[in-house]
């Protein structure tokens, strides 16, 4: 195979699987590294492995394709990603509408996401970087989101569409962490809690029934913010009356978000159930922060249809014209 398809599809399963952000990234650069080398430096192993951004282990690979073979390392983690069941559910996505650049704490840029989701398949993706409170995440300014804009609309074409959008915080009040006038100027807003997650459950029932009736709120991100597993360590779901938020998500035509990240696995099965009950909409999402990590969609549609999700009420079942209408 060629090294730079080998560097490339080795950074997409280190992120798929959450390792180390700096070791996918390490791979990525060395594949931006080596499609920029001359060609007689590439072919000179000394010189090869004296360049700025290849390392021993990205030359290992790079030698290991050069003499027509698959990597070892290559080899070794596609043995380790765990057998996918790939849902009829799956096959029926057309998008996803939570995904992270390095404008905030994604780890590639606008156009490696876009790259990725059309390689993915979808017919859209949309960027929603976090908003301005969430500093440790390098949250966006109204400035630098207006900045933003046009460059991840300019990405759209050939069948493909990527949507121009934020990951807003919920604040203690119900308040959204963004202008109201550059909310309306998107095409979807995820809105989530990110703060005070403890609090008690009046206070969080009413923080997040103020929030889904927002009128430019389009989906309800991962409503728990509960852990289960990861090297980020376990944390409890935020308490709330589950039923009550999801009345007023169905009322406001709000989705309720169902995170395909493993270690969220978010809203618990019961809260689907509920969310079910009270006839809410959904959306399967990645919250992808690296391009191999768009392919969670597997986790979540796998999650989706064990519940009993109908396709029709997941929003990212739609085409883009519906998804857009809905999204107004």
């Amino acid at each position: 195979m060629e090294p730079v398809d080998a560097l490339l599809e080795i950074a997409s399963l280190l992120e798929r699987e959450r390792a180390s952000r700096y070791r996918a990234k390490a791979f990525r650069q060395a594949a931006a590294t080596f499609e920029d080398l001359p060609e007689d430096v590439r072919n000179d192993p000394t010189r090869l492995r004296a360049a700025r951004g290849i390392g021993e282990s990205t030359f290992a690979v790079i030698r290991q394709a050069q003499e027509g073979r698959i990597p070892e390392y290559l080899v070794e983690l596609r043995g380790e990603v765990e057998p996918e069941r790939v849902s009829e559910l799956r096959g029926r996505l057309r998008g996803d509408l939570h995904a992270h650049t390095d404008w905030s704490d994604g780890t590639t840029s606008i156009e490696v996401m876009a790259a990725a989701a059309r390689a993915q398949g979808h017919e859209y993706q949309a960027i929603t970087d976090h908003s301005p409170r969430l500093r440790v995440a390098r949250g966006l300014s109204a400035e630098r989101l207006r900045e933003q804009m046009p460059l991840v609309r300019a990405q759209s074409g050939d069948g493909f569409t990527l949507l121009a959008g934020t990951e807003v915080d919920i604040l203690e009040d119900g308040s959204l962490d963004q202008d109201d006038d550059l909310l309306r100027e998107l095409d979807i807003v995820v809105a989530s809690v990110h703060s005070k997650l403890r609090m008690d459950a009046r206070p969080m029932t009413a923080r997040m029934i103020a929030a889904v009736s927002h009128p430019r709120v389009n989906v309800l991100g991962h409503c728990t913010g509960r852990l289960v597993q990861g090297d980020r360590g376990t944390r409890p779901p935020s308490a709330f009356d589950a039923a009550a938020v999801f009345a007023a998500c169905a009322e406001n035509g709000v989705a309720v978000e169902i995170n395909s990240r493993p270690e969220r696995q978010d809203p618990p099965d019961e809260l689907i159930a509920i969310a079910l009950e009270a006839g809410c909409l959904f959306s399967i999402d990645s919250d992808a922060h690296a391009p191999g990590q768009l392919s969670l969609l597997d986790y979540g549609a796998e999650r989706a249809e064990r519940a009993g999700v109908p396709a029709s009420r997941i929003v990212t079942t739609w085409g883009l014209s519906r998804l857009l209408a809905w999204a107004e």
